[in-house]
């Protein structure tokens, strides 16, 4: 997972929400269908797929899914 788009599809298959590249810049209050608890979820899943333990303050800290991305990436 280290595209954009391969993250894009995890957020969907673990998630559930019907996001696209135009979502991935937008402030995590403005994806459609998003919550707090999508944030645990997502982390879970990210560590899962990736095998290395992921920065919970960094995630936090992610305004919108690409930063949540990148933390991912260089986790």
């Amino acid at each position: 997972m280290t595209s954009i788009d391969d993250f894009l599809v995890l957020v969907h298959d673990e998630i559930g929400l019907t996001i696209g590249p135009e979502h991935a810049d937008l402030p995590l209050d403005q994806v459609p269908g998003w919550d707090s608890m999508h944030l645990l979820a997502l982390l879970s899943a990210l560590e899962r797929e990736t095998g290395r333990p992921i920065s919970l303050p960094d995630v936090l800290e992610a305004r919108n899914l690409h930063e949540i991305h990148e933390v991912a990436v260089r986790a």
